[in-house]
């Protein structure tokens, strides 16, 4: 399956700290799940990864202008699809509504639209899409007005604290992650209430990327899932309960 030269193809992968999808190790590699998988995978096409550090809506702008080559991780939808590529299905995993004590007391919610018409504030990273349901939510206006823009979801966390928001969607793998590191695992929990569900993709820049490219990197990774290879990686990093159906955490 060696579709260029690994020392002249090299492709452009963004990553962040995010774990456990991707962080630096303390050898000074980039780890995780998605930059291991990545690294795999580009293998498998005879590339190589080089790892680019940008927050998610950069690096959106950076993927539409064909200046980065690689975001994984990635909910496909018709704005995305203008300016990239997607791969097969990469990951599942649920983006869950998590609230501080002061919202658990103050609102008894059972599904994210029961959000709207109340001064529920809830934390929205720029650019990051939450799917299919919350994209729905966004159309309405009293929906939006529940919205506040984060940059950065750690300082999310501790707005989340201190009440300056009511809660915020995060996936849940990285929230059992860094809730601990930040010590208010105990503090901020999660509501139960599944925002999605969806399966992540990879995108690729139609600026950069071929899709004889796209198609060459999806047998390579069609091939991970089906040899065990992709179940051996997420078991590294995932530990929430798996299902062998399903890819990622049930």
């Amino acid at each position: 399956m060696q579709t260029c030269d690994a020392r002249a193809c090299q492709k452009t992968v963004r990553w962040y700290d995010d774990a456990p999808y991707s962080y630096r190790a303390p050898s000074g590699e980039v780890a995780g799940f998605d930059a291991d998988l990545m690294r795999a995978v580009l293998k498998r096409t005879g590339c190589t990864a080089v790892f680019v550090n940008m927050p998610w809506a950069r690096a959106l702008i950076e993927l539409e202008a064909g200046r980065l080559d690689i975001l994984s991780g990635t909910f496909r939808n018709p704005e995305r699809e203008l300016y990239a590529y997607f791969s097969i299905p990469a990951l599942q995993s649920r983006n869950v509504l998590y609230w501080g004590p002061a919202a658990r007391t103050r609102y008894q919610l059972g599904k994210l639209d029961e959000l709207v018409g109340t001064r529920f504030q809830l934390g929205v990273q720029i650019g990051v899409s939450y799917g299919d349901n919350f994209e729905a939510l966004k159309a309405n206006p009293r929906f939006r007005n529940n919205l506040v823009p984060v940059t950065l979801r750690r300082n999310a966390w501790r707005m989340m604290e201190l009440g300056r928001i009511d809660g915020m969607i995060v996936d849940e793998a990285s929230a059992e992650v860094e809730l601990h590191q930040l010590g208010l695992d105990g503090v901020l929990k999660p509501s139960g209430i599944i925002a999605s569900s969806n399966t992540s993709m990879v995108a690729f820049s139609k600026r950069s990327i071929s899709p004889q490219f796209v198609e060459s990197f999806n047998k390579a990774l069609q091939t991970m899932i089906d040899n065990g290879e992709y179940r051996r990686i997420r078991e590294r990093y995932l530990h929430c309960p798996q299902d062998s159906k399903v890819l990622g955490c049930s």
